[in-house]
């Protein structure tokens, strides 16, 4: 159920943050779910090597360059999913840093609270 509801999220953060960035296109809700499908096996099979090989820039840059990573990862579903359209690395980078800010939000929602221990 959890990953339903993920696919969800990341389909309506995909339509919003293409209302949003200029160059960031998708033609429809069927190829927003399709690319949030996508994103979501590139991110559980590329993205995971890519991070390891980039790991010495990515500590230099204190994490920062995981943003270029995730736009690049957003370039890569544009490749595959007829419907997507990035016209380049910098809508792709503003899209990939909405997308992280809309699932961090997400997130910390769902989270619940730790409670306060009484002493």
């Amino acid at each position: 159920m959890n990953l339903i509801v993920r696919w969800i999220l990341n389909t309506v953060a995909l339509v919003f943050v293409a209302s949003f960035v200029e160059g960031f296109v998708i033609s429809g809700w069927w190829a927003a779910i399709a690319a949030a499908a996508v994103l979501g096996l590139v991110n559980l099979l590329v993205r995971p090597i890519i991070l390891l090989l980039t790991l010495p820039i990515n500590i230099v840059t204190l994490g920062l360059f995981t943003f270029v990573v995730n736009a690049g990862m957003l370039l890569l579903v544009q490749s595959i999913v007829k419907g997507v359209t990035i016209t380049g690395w910098g809508p792709a980078l503003i899209g990939a840093i909405l997308l992280w800010l809309i699932n961090w939000v997400a997130n910390s929602i769902g989270r619940p609270q730790p409670t306060p221990k009484k002493i």
